[in-house]
């Protein structure tokens, strides 16, 4: 007896997960790049893990992280929308509004520009999560 699950069409939530998981590869990629490069200069690993704003290879590796910490909390949020079958646009307009502000706060990370700025964007972030949550329970 074999049973076929069924498929279920990409929704916003859906591409914005597809997003977000690109989005966090290429930020590795970009990241190994740069440690090889700062080994192939002579650096030392060492340099990996030292705190230093002003360094590209340290800002990299804070946005790497921030993007491993705030996957699990979109994850969950797409699977309560999806298993609960929430959709319409309020939900596909958080779903952007939090993919857009969670890729303008690696870039402003990356570029090293000032952490208010960031802040903002995780307010941002954070509210869109609050929200979508609230939509897929009640």
């Amino acid at each position: 007896m074999s049973s076929v699950m069924p498929t279920i069409d990409m929704t916003f939530p859906l591409w914005g997960l597809a997003i977000f998981i690109g989005w966090t590869i290429a930020v590795v990629t970009l990241l190994l790049t740069v440690r090889i490069r700062h080994l192939s200069a002579g650096g030392s690993p060492k340099d990996f893990g030292t705190q230093n704003d002003e360094s590209l290879l340290w800002r990299l590796f804070r946005v790497q992280s921030n993007l491993v910490e705030n996957l699990p909390l979109y994850i969950g949020v797409v699977f309560l929308l999806t298993v609960r079958g929430v959709s319409g646009t309020a939900v596909d307009l958080l779903v952007v509004l939090y993919i857009v502000f969670r890729l303008v706060h690696s870039l402003i990370h990356i570029a090293g520009l000032n952490p208010i700025f960031r802040l903002l964007s995780l307010v941002i972030q954070l509210v869109c999560l609050v929200a979508l949550t609230a939509l897929a329970i009640f």
